[in-house]
């Protein structure tokens, strides 16, 4: 893993606020030993969840969107750190792995222009390098047995998770995608629009369900692609559950499992769904928290759940004052996910 930089015991504690009659996840989470390899820790060791940071917004850059998706990786550790440990949920069974090396991708990037043809193959290519590397670490994780935590990063990034976690059981699997687009672009060059339907065209893909597709923000071109290939992608939209209320959430749920839970799948969360989140593309219209943790536990909770995705996540977009909450909501979608996973361990 030779572009990962490991998360130490040293970087735990300058992170953890400890607090006299209180033991934080800080506290008992678990981090590579000096010196050992990655690999054999992950083998041997009790926890079973790998927490992986992604701290890039290159895939956003080239999809046109606003940067500012690098900055949930560090907002976020810092919240899981400060989490209680006890009885509901308990530090112990994380290993914070580290954080992807993207700084040279990331500095590249930063003066490219997607409004220039070439800058925007440039970016496309870097988005590639990334791909690479997220591909490798998560086909590590799983090889290790252990279920991948991913915290993004751009929505670029669930080609690597796909295409690694398939690697790594030797098999496609299928996804579940909480977002307000399809991510299912046509596939012209990587970006983090296109990051499930370059999956699918690469054979890493089986089944794709996506849910809470915002009608307002799904062209023609996609729609037309998903009628045709319906047995294999499919959705369901904001609009016809929350607003014009034909569907209903909890049943909607269990449609969805229904079509991808015979195989493996990976729970993508985009949080530019939920309304109010400082993201690449903000929305003021979207499903609550509430409903969101609500989705996390129930596809937590099956046996075929392999990892969980967080993504688009910006705290540098949000409030100056209060840009530690989405760190705090991603630590509250990890313990749901974790607390849903209890009956299976």
């Amino acid at each position: 893993m030779e572009k990962l930089i490991p998360f130490t015991i040293s970087d735990l504690a300058k992170v953890t606020n400890h607090r006299s009659g209180e033991v934080k996840f800080g506290e008992k989470m678990l981090t590579v030993p000096k010196g050992e390899n990655c690999y054999d820790f992950l083998k041997v060791c009790e926890a079973k969840y790998v927490i992986i940071g992604i701290p890039e917004d290159v895939g956003v850059r080239a999809n046109y969107g606003r940067p500012g998706a690098d900055s949930a990786w560090e907002s976020a550790i810092k919240s899981i750190a400060n989490i209680q440990h006890n009885r509901f949920c308990k530090g112990s069974q994380l290993v914070i792995l580290g954080r992807l090396d993207v700084t040279d991708e990331m500095t590249e990037a930063k003066d490219l222009d997607f409004n220039i043809t070439e800058d925007r193959k440039k970016l496309s290519s870097l988005v590639e390098k990334i791909d690479k590397e997220v591909v490798h670490i998560i086909s590590s994780i799983i090889k290790c047995g252990k279920t991948p935590i991913i915290i993004g990063g751009g929505h670029n990034n669930a080609y690597g998770n796909i295409k690694g976690t398939a690697l790594g059981l030797g098999k496609p699997i299928n996804a579940i995608n909480f977002d307000a687009h399809s991510d299912f672009r046509i596939l012209e060059g990587r970006h983090s629009g296109n990051g499930f339907s370059y999956a699918f065209e690469d054979g890493f893909l089986k089944k794709y369900f996506i849910f809470g597709l915002h009608e307002n923000y799904t062209s023609k071109n996609v729609l037309d692609i998903l009628k045709k290939i319906e047995d294999r992608v499919t959705f369901n939209t904001y609009d016809e559950i929350k607003v014009r209320q034909q569907k209903n959430f909890q049943q909607e749920l269990n449609t969805a499992l229904d079509f991808i839970k015979n195989d493996a799948y990976g729970i993508e969360i985009d949080l530019d769904a939920l309304p109010n989140i400082a993201s690449s593309a903000m929305t003021m219209s979207g499903f609550s928290v509430e409903e969101l943790r609500q989705f996390v536990y129930f596809f937590g909770k099956h046996k075929n759940a392999a990892y969980l995705h967080i993504c688009e996540g910006a705290p540098d977009l949000g409030e100056e004052k209060n840009n530690h909450l989405i760190g705090k909501l991603i630590g509250y979608l990890v313990t749901d996910f974790i607390k849903s996973r209890k009956e299976l361990i």
